[in-house]
């Protein structure tokens, strides 16, 4: 199918604005991109953070008559303060496939591979896990997981309870319960990451043995190894809950931290935590330490 977009270069205040006309003139998908690179963080529950320059696309048919939506955003007050616009055709490719195509297996540490569900597996007696990451985050690529991932690979001992906080597609509890973990708790607060890490689960044959859970509804435990792979913002904000999962001489692991980000990570927790050495990858960093 032939698609054509329309980009509008706009600022936070107005992104969300721009988004509901466009979807009021017909746009299937609206997409927020940063315009100017800017890193924004992961926010809290219930927020929604936008970049200052912010470009909003809006992606329509390529039938779907455009000249009635410019003449619209013409006559809108934000386009007669300053707001721009261009119109382009959208390369037509399915993308799914394009995107399957090229997500291969990878290997963390020496034991442990995740391969995606559609390919061969390379190595049938290390321990795999296979991958379907669907609308949630995590397939392994970021180096923020690979760090994870390398870490639960030389870690993870049999009978230990883990705790995932942020868990995405479920791919460092699944790990964590193919390489011997007894039980593990995900937690995240999209739902559509809750229904991804289950169907993971079970393409993984460890649905039995993973729990997982809405903020609202998680669980007062005490793990051995707690794992947050979310971003340095919210492991501050939410500090005295993750910590409050890792039992006395419990592993904490966290990562989604900027190298800039470190200091203030670990002055939230080091009260309670002494901290390994630094592990960085591709400017981004892993934190980990033992509980008091």
């Amino acid at each position: 199918m032939a698609w054509i977009q329309l980009r509008i270069q706009t600022t936070e205040q107005a992104a969300e604005q721009v988004s509901d006309m466009l979807v009021g003139w017909g746009a299937q998908a609206v997409t927020f991109i940063d315009s100017k690179d800017t890193p924004i963080y992961e926010p809290l529950p219930g927020e929604v953070l936008y970049w200052q320059d912010t470009t909003v696309i809006g992606l329509y048919d390529a039938e779907h008559p455009m000249q009635p939506v410019l003449d619209k955003l013409q006559q809108t007050s934000l386009f007669k303060q300053g707001l721009s616009y261009k119109l382009e055709q959208l390369e037509d490719k399915d993308w799914e496939r394009e995107w399957m195509d090229n997500f291969h297996p990878m290997q963390f540490g020496k034991r442990l591979w995740v391969c995606p569900s559609w390919r061969d597996i390379p190595e049938p007696d290390a321990v795999n896990v296979l991958l379907d990451p669907g609308l949630a985050f995590g397939t392994g690529t970021h180096a923020t997981t690979a760090l994870c991932m390398q870490w639960l690979d030389q870690h993870i001992q049999a009978d230990q309870t883990v705790v995932d906080f942020g868990c995405g597609s479920g791919i460092l509890a699944i790990a964590a319960l193919k390489l011997g973990a007894q039980r593990v708790v995900g937690i995240d607060i999209d739902p559509q990451a809750i229904q991804a890490s289950m169907a993971n689960a079970e393409r993984n044959q460890v649905v039995d043995r993973l729990e997982l859970y809405l903020p609202k509804d998680q669980p007062e435990l005490a793990a051995d190894v707690v794992v947050a792979n979310i971003l340095a913002g919210p492991l501050v904000e939410l500090s005295s809950i993750i910590a409050g999962y890792v039992k006395p001489g419990g592993a904490l692991v966290m990562s989604g931290i900027l190298p800039s980000q470190a200091d203030a990570v670990m002055a939230a927790y080091q009260h309670q935590f002494d901290f390994d050495a630094v592990a960085e990858q591709d400017e981004w960093i892993r934190l980990s330490a033992r509980k008091h």
